[in-house]
């Protein structure tokens, strides 16, 4: 059974366009490794200027995985390269009964 996750990425100083394009590459990688569903992703940016990214992974062991799958690594090297992981508890948005973003994709 697939898994939806909510990732939340707040973007380096000045790194923001770089972080956009990471987020463009990382369902085509997961895809390719056979990760994760063909469901089409959402990703929307807070008012803060984290990005929001909502996916669905194939299962729990798909999750498993990717932690010791090469290219996956590599991607995730290029996450840390422009962005920090945030809680997504910690945007503000997500204290609303109505969450609102602006769509990116």
């Amino acid at each position: 059974m697939g898994k939806i996750v909510i990732v939340a990425y707040r973007p380096l100083p000045g790194k923001a366009k770089e972080l956009e394009k990471v987020i463009e590459s990382h369902i085509p990688v997961l895809k390719k490794e056979g990760l994760v569903t063909e469901r089409d992703p959402i990703v929307m940016k807070a008012g803060n200027g984290c990005f929001i990214e909502i996916f669905e992974w194939k299962s729990a062991i798909a999750m498993e995985k990717a932690h010791q799958n090469k290219a996956v690594l590599e991607l995730w090297d290029r996450f840390r390269k422009v962005c920090e992981y945030e809680k997504p508890v910690n945007i503000k948005e997500f204290s609303q009964l109505f969450s609102e973003f602006e769509p990116v994709n």
